[in-house]
């Protein structure tokens, strides 16, 4: 008998790990679908996307974006949808199996939201969903029955190395680092990086945001938030590890001692597959490991002067409430206000700490508060980067 196929809502088609998704799709042989594509201003890519891969929807969400979009060749039997609203009816169709939330930063919360509270399997790529969301979001799933599946590299080797024990077991998770560009320099020398060297990552290809976030570590410190929420564990359980091959994803160590990691070269195209496909494993085009060739896997302990994001990481992870909010908001200004040549490469994370200090803590905020201070964060970056 012949199955239908998974059909997948991809949010944020245009943007890298949304690429990578429709190369997996393209190459399941008809075991996924990509019904749905969403993307914010990217209209050009998005009716490429939309000639290829001949969804049911394409959603842009910005409106100038939209309204100057059309007399794209957009193939007819495609409807073409407009506005943030267009996502939350999409993920809520019947239609739909799984969402890929690929939204870069905060504006991905609402759209891994809506996937939530419809039910549906959420890929989840947008780990600012769970930094600034953290229990709401887990909560949501729950009382709708939804997974949440990681797609992060380093979450998706832990969620897989976690089937190798039970979770009272675990003792502690190891995510790993490459360390960026510039992990042998000194900070007289990171007062000096220019946009092009912090965009210059040494393993991965991202977006720039990303990128930056990978060079200053605060990527990973996002991703201490992300693994404290999406597998329930005591901020005390997770620890970070400099490994400059990104061969090694995350290792999990067991109560007894044993150490089990993931590894596979550093193409995102794996942890995306695993996401859509889970339970299962197939066949798919991203990259495998050559063990006929002779190799070195080199692991570090990260230097947490130097690299401040990491501590404020681990502090947001211990304390919850607001400040993963606050942290993430003001990240998204201070890397925006780096890349326009307003503060300095090694001002990204003071401004950060800054700000997350000197804000009103709050336990238990909600979603629309959350928001708020996201927004206050935002502002006081400008106000920071000013003075």
């Amino acid at each position: 008998m012949t199955r239908s196929p998974t059909n997948v809502a991809v949010l944020g088609s245009t943007g890298s790990i949304g690429r990578s998704a429709l190369e997996v799709i393209g190459a399941s042989e008809g075991r996924l679908r990509a019904v749905a594509l969403t993307a914010h201003t990217s209209t050009r890519q998005l009716a490429e996307q939309a000639r290829s891969a001949r969804p049911r929807w394409v959603v842009v969400t910005d409106a100038k974006a939209a309204a100057s979009g059309y007399g794209w060749s957009i193939p007819p039997d495609v409807e073409v949808l407009t506005g943030p609203e267009s996502v939350a009816r999409v993920v809520g169709d019947p239609e739909v199996d799984v969402v890929l939330s690929a939204v870069v930063g905060r504006a991905g919360l609402e759209g891994t939201w809506a996937a939530l509270e419809a039910g549906k399997t959420v890929a989840l790529a947008n780990k600012e969903s769970l930094v600034v969301g953290g229990p709401l979001v887990t909560g949501l799933a729950r009382a709708h029955h939804a997974n949440i599946l990681p797609v992060d590299s380093e979450h998706s080797a832990v969620f897989q190395v976690l089937q190798a024990g039970r979770r009272e077991e675990v003792r502690r998770v190891v995510l790993t680092a490459s360390g960026g560009p510039f992990r042998t320099y000194t900070a007289e020398r990171l007062a000096r990086v220019t946009v092009d060297e912090a965009l210059d990552h040494p393993t991965w290809e991202m977006g720039r945001k990303i990128t930056i976030d990978s060079a200053t570590l605060m990527n990973k410190a996002l991703e201490i938030i992300e693994a404290r929420w999406l597998f329930d564990l005591a901020p005390e359980q997770i620890s970070v590890v400099i490994h400059p091959q990104s061969i090694v994803h995350s290792l999990v160590e067991f109560v007894d001692g044993s150490v089990v990691a993931q590894l596979s070269p550093p193409d995102m195209k794996l942890p995306i597959q695993y996401a859509l496909t889970w339970p299962e494993r197939r066949t798919g085009v991203a990259e495998k490991l050559d063990w006929r060739r002779a190799m070195q896997l080199d692991f570090e302990p990260p230097d947490f002067e130097r690299f401040g994001a990491l501590e404020l990481g681990l502090e947001v992870a211990r304390v919850g409430g607001s400040a993963g909010a606050v942290l993430n908001g003001a990240n998204e200004a201070a890397v925006a206000a780096f890349l326009g040549g307003e503060l300095r490469f090694d001002e990204i994370v003071p401004a950060c700490r800054s700000i997350l200090k000197n804000h009103h803590f709050e336990p238990n905020p909600s979603l629309s508060r959350l928001i708020e201070l996201d927004r206050w964060a935002r502002r006081e970056v400008s106000r920071w980067a000013s003075t």
